[in-house]
């Protein structure tokens, strides 16, 4: 039995479009193929229940017949209504010749079966045509260990579908004017007949000349050949915020992919990866750091120089330090992302044990054990 596409995007039944679109937007890059650990088969199966959830014409078919909704476009038949089996014939209490009329014509008029139809094998004449969204693009940025503290601004270039300037995005050349669409006849639709043992259907689709829109330009557009899109690259600058975690995702809204004839643009999302720091390390907003202390200064207490991630300072050790000890600088660590409240740095401080001892070293060291320290 096929998943059921709300399962698939963990949403429930009574999603609005917006919750509907962050789901799939979280499981999308979650299982992209081109990420490590991706999943290319659970991918395909985000993507079908997004396409499908996210029409709202498709969704509306897909509660009323399930699934079935697209096998029944695809096969000519599989799915019940009022009695009458599409796959096995008639059911009982229904003569099947009663719907028929003309030698096997299946002319279902205005009624109930023609909205049926319809809706199955590609919608109704007066639906209008929904433009196609620009696609999504996905990509990898790398930033310092620093730039996550303090937060960057990183510019980059894209080589996408953009906006065609000449025609503004309608695909017609500048100055000529509309005709009616000759293979659709202005409807923006095609009919096609198909047969089979039970009589002769039609299905309507989009016409494949004016895509939907009933007309086409006298003329097309040099420059982008009527797509209303031309490839080219394009410089974005990205706002990387303070404190976000290695692995988060940033999307810019219009940024990726141009629709076709002035459809709303697709978005870009970038994968942050945090370039490890030699120094220091993060675990929440604390920054993590270790140093080395002498042993007299562990002893006797003193002040020792640090680096933070922004500046260098002075920490002072108390007498009797142990080895292992944790110190916490306030404010020296990683910002949330809105900017309410700054971690601490936390220094591990390890006593060095002395090694190569000179000759009156080791007679001091002696004295300090006669002593019992």
């Amino acid at each position: 039995m096929a998943a059921n596409y709300y399962d698939i995007l963990g949403v429930s039944k009574g999603a609005t479009d917006d919750e509907i679109k962050k789901a799939y937007r979280k499981l999308a890059h979650k299982h992209h193929p081109d990420k490590a650990g991706g999943d290319e088969k659970k991918f395909k199966e985000i993507n079908e229940a997004y396409q499908v959830l996210s029409d709202k014409t498709k969704r509306q078919q897909y509660d009323q017949y399930g699934q079935t909704f697209e096998q029944a476009g695809r096969n000519g038949g599989g799915f019940n209504y009022g009695g009458f089996s599409a796959q096995g014939g008639p059911a009982s209490g229904w003569d099947f010749n009663d719907f028929f009329s003309g030698g096997g014509q299946a002319d279902f008029g205005g009624g109930a079966f023609e909205d049926i139809f319809s809706n199955i094998f590609g919608g109704g004449e007066t639906r209008g045509r929904r433009k196609k969204r620009g696609r999504d693009i996905q990509m990898d940025a790398e930033i310092t260990f620093a730039e996550m503290v303090n937060g960057t601004r990183k510019n980059i270039k894209l080589y996408k579908s953009a906006f065609c300037e000449r025609c503004q995005g309608s695909g017609g050349e500048p100055g000529v004017g509309t005709k009616k669409c000759s293979t659709c006849g202005g409807s923006g639709q095609v009919r096609k007949t198909s047969r089979s043992f039970f009589g002769t259907f039609s299905q309507v689709s989009e016409c494949p000349d004016c895509q939907g829109e009933g007309a086409v330009f006298e003329k097309k557009c040099k420059e982008c050949g009527g797509d209303g899109r031309v490839k080219k690259y394009q410089d974005i600058a990205i706002n990387i915020p303070a404190g976000i975690q290695d692995g988060q995702t940033i999307s810019v809204e219009g940024a990726g992919e141009a629709g076709a004839k002035g459809a709303t643009p697709g978005d870009l999302y970038i994968l942050v990866h945090v370039k490890p720091h030699p120094k220091f390390s993060r675990r929440g907003q604390d920054i993590l750091s270790a140093e080395y202390i002498p042993f007299s200064v562990a002893t006797l207490g003193g002040k020792i120089e640090i680096d933070t991630i922004s500046d260098k300072l002075i920490l002072k050790i108390p007498a009797g330090t142990e080895s292992g000890e944790t110190f916490r600088i306030k404010e020296k660590g990683v910002p949330d992302l809105h900017g309410r409240s700054v971690g601490n740095q936390l220094v591990k401080v390890t006593v060095k044990t002395p090694k190569n001892l000179s000759h009156e070293q080791k007679k001091l060291i002696e004295k300090l054990e006669e002593s019992g320290l």
